[in-house]
């Protein structure tokens, strides 16, 4: 069994009769579900017994020594002294060769400025860039704005039609005769700014701006992760679906990969009923500017949690992709999960790394994982460095799902996370906390890849990871790489959905009308959600009024409230959601296919709201892949809370992501306590930390402007983590040995000094939130 597709053509032939026989496997498990006739019985059971009688394991095998790909000495040091690109470099390495902060002097940091959008506040997950002096970054506004990245002084901001950079941007330098521009995607377009003046490029489609062709979803756009340039071809990874080329001086469009595969293409036997909007590359990308190949991670199948409607492998989802820059050819893929029905999509952009094996230095690609998977890849063959084992997995219980037989199970690369919740997980940190979390935990299933069902939740860490959408940074000089993790468990229902399709001709009720202005831009104008915002098919058999009212008021999780919203309006809303507002509702207990929705992301927590696991609850871990395995594992923040009654080094819930530097360190933020952190890269002892005005939920980048190192990161709050919002930008930097200057270019701090640990002042040194002194404004 392989998931790997080569170049030349005698590994091609090879690959292609791996594929064959791993579609032999798809179409045996479709097998057990036929009838008599032949026809797909979309509601019989999947038999237990039969899938105890296969093997316990298969494995993918290792690369041989032979196989493996020499490296070719890319990217140069110079490359990683710059960061123009958010993840650092086109090999999203977030790998900086700068040294003047280091393990020595980490201490003496302090903030150099704090700029203030002043345009709202929202959750910014974009880590700036850096180029010819000035920082370009999203504002919460969606502007996108230059600064001064020596002061932070702006010098111009441009609005787009739509939230821009969601979670990255870039510079082009240009070329002979074409002009530099700092390009990134914002509501249904790509975007090409002149980086002087904030001005669209006039010789770039339309105006500066080129149309996408997928769908612009909500605050999400077509696309929301960084672009990376190869040649004259800029890559883009679809939000929606698919991957795309254009020429990045005249925006023309080269071409296009289809992340589900059309009809005659390869992989298009493995859906039995291919969904447009699914294997979608919310995650990222990264470029091998040598070698020409884009490399691109997938999301899962759609709907989450039900199979039901996408039978089979399920290509191109849950996979690493390289592609041919130039023309956008597949020249190989590798799934982690198949089949997957638990939302286990790979949500890191992939990282380009050189590692030591046999005596010669390789070249790799990784994937970190929502299961704590570390896929190692070959960079030009796909193969896997260790031998990638898969496991037997669990049948479903819901009629017409049909499983795939194995899922993966890796020894090597370790894990950093994990995916089962046991018994042993559950958190005993009262003896009140402990009783209630057993009390709901008797009620659940749980194992490893078990699916869910019908009525009862099933238990498993890594909705939100293991690994998430921040990804890992590596150290290109030890091929260790570093990684933040969550360690939270999800409670899944399934809820037979029989809902009725709308009638269309009808005219729009009121109700239709509020959730479409309200609603439908987060849920979806079919009301099967996008991205993390949950169905609201079948709430009236599983919520009263009175539950829907008050979430639509108060807002719960990442949903605003709504306390503006009339009452006549909602009392409609309420109708139209509870089906009340359409005519008798069809009966459709047996159609083709048993039809399934699921109850939103419920976390698990305890009874004072605490998660329902033993800490760590978050960590920052270091894996060194010459070896593959891991060095050391700190918890990541702490809930104020707990740490004021004695209780620290629980590690929280975060979304930051870390950066690593030649200076010894690891920085990384996006924690529950809002600061953000320096650790020694080496043995993982926290070395340094300050307080941000709101939390940090993106990695941070770092920079040298005029001889001095910079440490810079967006601290906008919000987010998964629901903490109060803001609209900040932060730098720090090594104190200037001279007094406080103020020049034309805005108001930078010079004195020494440090932080305290509430972000208040410290003897010496202005605080975190004063304002005055080295506050910059538009």
């Amino acid at each position: 069994m392989t998931c790997s597709f080569c170049f030349s053509a005698d590994r091609r032939s090879r690959a292609r009769a791996a594929a064959v026989a791993s579609l032999a496997g798809t179409f045996m498990a479709m097998a057990l579900f036929h009838s008599r006739g032949g026809e797909p019985d979309y509601w019989a059971v999947e038999d237990a017994r039969a899938r105890e009688k296969l093997p316990l394991f298969q494995v993918i095998p290792a690369a041989k020594p032979e196989e493996l790909t020499p490296a070719n000495g890319y990217p140069k040091r110079k490359t990683y002294l710059s960061w123009q690109r958010s993840h650092g470099d086109n090999g999203g390495t977030r790998y900086s060769a700068l040294k003047q902060i280091n393990r020595q002097n980490v201490r003496e940091l302090e903030v150099a400025w704090i700029y203030h959008s002043r345009d709202g506040s929202n959750n910014i997950q974009c880590n700036p860039i850096v180029a010819g002096g000035r920082m370009f970054a999203p504002t919460p506004g969606r502007h996108v704005v230059a600064l001064d990245a020596a002061t932070g002084k702006e010098f111009w901001r441009f609005r787009p039609d739509g939230r821009p950079a969601y979670r990255g941007l870039i510079y082009w330098g240009g070329s002979k005769g074409v002009s530099e521009r700092v390009l990134f995607c914002a509501g249904p377009y790509l975007y090409a700014l002149n980086p002087a003046t904030g001005q669209p490029c006039p010789d770039f489609g339309q105006g500066g701006k080129v149309r996408l062709p997928g769908g612009a979803q909500g605050d999400f756009g077509a696309a929301t992760a960084a672009p990376a340039i190869f040649e004259r071809i800029i890559v883009v990874p679809g939000f929606e679906k698919d991957v795309w080329g254009f020429d990045v001086v005249s925006g023309q469009q080269r071409w296009t990969f289809h992340t589900v595969p059309h009809e005659g293409e390869f992989g298009y036997e493995t859906w039995d009923r291919p969904e447009q909007y699914a294997a979608n590359c919310w995650a990222g990308m990264a470029m091998d500017e040598v070698r020409g190949i884009a490399y691109i991670t997938t999301g899962s199948p759609k709907p989450n949690f039900v199979g039901v409607w996408h039978r089979g492998l399920n290509l191109f989802a849950n996979c690493v992709i390289a592609l041919d820059a130039r023309t956008g050819q597949r020249l190989w893929h590798f799934q982690e999960v198949r089949h997957d029905i638990w939302d286990m999509d790979i949500p890191a952009p992939p990282n380009l790394g050189t590692i030591q094996r046999g005596g010669r230095r390789v070249d790799v690609v990784t994937a970190v994982t929502k299961i704590g998977d570390t896929l190692l890849l070959d960079r030009v063959t796909g193969k896997p460095i260790f031998p990638f084992r898969l496991r037997r997995a669990p049948v479903s219980d819901v009629p017409g799902e049909v499983t795939w037989p194995y899922q993966p199970d890796p020894e090597l690369p370790e894990p950093f996370s994990k995916l089962e919740f046991t018994a042993s997980d559950l958190t005993a940190r009262t003896p009140e906390a402990a009783d209630y979390v057993l009390g709901r935990f008797r009620g659940m299933r749980t194992g490893r890849f078990v699916p869910c069902t019908d009525g009862r939740p099933t238990l498993y860490f890594g909705m939100d990871g293991g690994g998430e959408w921040t990804g890992a940074c590596i150290d290109v000089e030890t091929g260790r790489l570093y990684v933040t993790a969550n360690h939270m468990g999800w409670a899944i229902s399934l809820f037979r959905d029989d809902d009725p399709s709308e009638d269309t001709s009808l005219p729009k009720t009121r109700g239709r009308i509020v959730f479409e202005t309200t609603c439908a831009q987060c849920h979806g104008s079919n009301r099967l959600g996008v991205g993390i915002s949950p169905p609201l098919r079948g709430l009236r058999h599983r919520l009263t009024d009175e539950a829907v009212i008050k979430q639509i008021r108060d807002g719960k999780n990442a949903m605003p409230a709504n306390p503006q919203m009339s009452d006549q309006d909602l009392k409609a809303l309420v109708d139209f959601l509870m089906l009340r507002d359409c005519g008798p509702v069809a009966d459709r207990s047996k159609g083709e296919r048993p039809s399934y929705s699921f109850a939103g992301y419920p976390r698990f927590f305890d009874s004072e709201g605490y998660p329902a696991n033993k800490p760590p609850w978050g960590t920052l871990n270091c894996l060194d892949l010459n070896t593959g395995r891991l060095v050391w594992k700190v918890p990541l923040g702490e809930y104020p809370a707990l740490a004021a009654q004695g209780v620290t080094n629980t590690g929280t819930e975060n979304y930051g992501g870390a950066i690593v530097t030649a200076g010894g360190l690891v920085f990384c933020a996006g924690t529950r306590d809002n600061k953000i952190r320096a650790f020694d890269k080496d043995t993982g002892q926290e070395l340094w930390s300050a307080k941000l005005p709101w939390t940090g939920n993106a990695p941070p980048a770092t920079y040298q402007i005029r001889g001095r190192q910079f440490v810079v990161i967006g601290a906008t709050g919000g987010g998964h983590l629901g903490t109060p919002p803001g609209d900040a930008y932060v730098a720090f930097a090594l104190p200037v040995r001279s007094s406080t200057s103020q020049g034309d270019r805005g108001e930078v701090n010079g004195k020494g000094g440090t932080l305290a640990e509430d972000g208040s002042k410290v003897e010496g040194s202005p605080a975190l939130f004063d304002e005055p002194l080295h506050d910059v404004q538009p």
